[in-house]
């Protein structure tokens, strides 16, 4: 389990790694990709490092490059579907903690169709489900029956809920679910108790393994993540890097997926955020590419306009659109969000910017296309 590889050494540790490196060392980085070899975990380091900010231009270019070569000219578009915003447990800095006086809701059956409805009137074929942690509102059964409706609709299903057991996630792939991710948050142990308070979630080690255990079930995509602004970003990004790392060499017949995600303003008071500037998250997305030039990286409309039509097609691959976090949100839900989102356009807009830089915006999970796909209509 990557807890075995985790404890090797400290938080604290992996920031002075990173912090470590030189300016010898960020240029031979970048001449082993210019070389056209992958970096290796120290080279990936050093261009983490502060000093490695004067040579974006030559990460971008190189970055683009890897990009291309691993993934063609597509970017792979899907959106979310808040099934539900109940939850139990206590994370500060989340609009859905179970401190926050909010509407809580979870679709039943037909509200579930009515989602389904408008997303596939939109092209969309590949849905992300999320859910808060109310294990016994969302518990197994209303998983698998939500799925059995949402096959009907979507080409391919992956779940972003509370980290389960593997007996339960090969139940899930049973149905049809296809991929799953798990945001580890904070990889910093200190602070992931500071903020996470109560409930199944404040188990940092059962959540760090629940990739590993849903590489055992046989997911075919895994996605991990580090909620950027909690914590030291350098010793999150070790940390993360190393994860997906191991993750991908473990489980290889098991694509690994990556994302970045920055704080947002949500529900509650939490204030304690860490700036990360533009250009560090840029610098970031363009060392995680040339390190793990396989892997899918992944934005939300987390982030803004201007930055997602930069990075569409340099470092990442995928991208939420037109995305709404609150259940039911899409058929004309209450206002119930998880946090505030700041790339507002609709698909059509955001598949013209995509199209005039040269890209193709791709609605459908092709690894599926000779699997045969329940017709929604049976």
């Amino acid at each position: 389990m990557y807890t075995e590889l985790f404890d090797r050494i400290s938080f604290s540790e992996a920031k002075e790694r990173v912090l470590s490196k030189s300016k010898l060392d960020i240029e031979s980085a970048l001449h082993t990709s210019q070389s056209g070899k992958v970096l290796n975990f120290e080279e990936y380091l050093s261009l983490l490092h502060p000093s490695a900010d004067s040579y974006l231009e030559e990460m971008a270019e190189l970055s683009i490059n890897w990009t291309k070569k691993r993934f063609g000219n597509t970017i792979s578009l899907y959106m979310p579907m808040y099934l539900s915003n109940e939850c139990r447990s206590s994370c500060v800095y989340c609009g859905f903690s179970f401190e926050n006086k909010i509407p809580r809701k979870t679709l039943n059956e037909s509200e579930i169709r009515a989602e389904s409805e408008v997303l596939y009137s939109k092209g969309i074929r590949h849905l992300l489900i999320l859910t808060g942690e109310d294990y016994s509102i969302t518990n197994l059964e209303y998983l698998r029956s939500a799925v059995r409706i949402l096959k009907s609709y979507f080409d391919s299903i992956s779940i972003e809920i509370y980290p389960m057991d593997q007996e339960k996630y090969e139940v899930l792939i049973g149905e049809g679910v296809e991929g799953l991710v798990v945001y580890q948050e904070t990889y910093d142990p200190e602070v992931y108790s500071k903020y996470h308070l109560r409930g199944m979630k404040k188990n940092m080690r059962y959540r760090l393994d629940a990739p590993d255990r849903g590489g055992l079930a046989g997911f075919r995509r895994i996605g991990v993540g580090a909620l950027l602004g909690l914590s030291d970003p350098y010793g999150e990004m070790f940390r993360l890097a190393e994860h997906a790392y191991y993750l991908s060499k473990k489980y290889w017949r098991t694509t690994i997926q990556i994302s970045l995600p920055r704080m947002r303003p949500a529900e509650g008071e939490f204030d304690k955020t860490i700036f990360v500037s533009d250009r560090e998250y840029v610098r970031f997305l363009f060392a995680l590419r040339l390190f793990l030039p396989d892997s899918g990286l992944v934005q939300s409309t987390r982030e803004s306009i201007r930055i997602r039509n930069h990075l569409a097609g340099m470092p990442i691959t995928h991208m939420s659109v037109e995305s709404r976090t609150d259940p039911g949100g899409y058929s004309g839900g209450e206002e119930l969000k998880q946090f505030e989102i700041e790339d507002t356009r609709k698909i059509e807009e955001f598949t013209e910017m995509l199209r005039k830089k040269g890209l193709d915006p791709v609605f459908k999970d092709f690894d599926r296309a000779f699997l045969q796909v329940p017709d929604r209509m049976n």
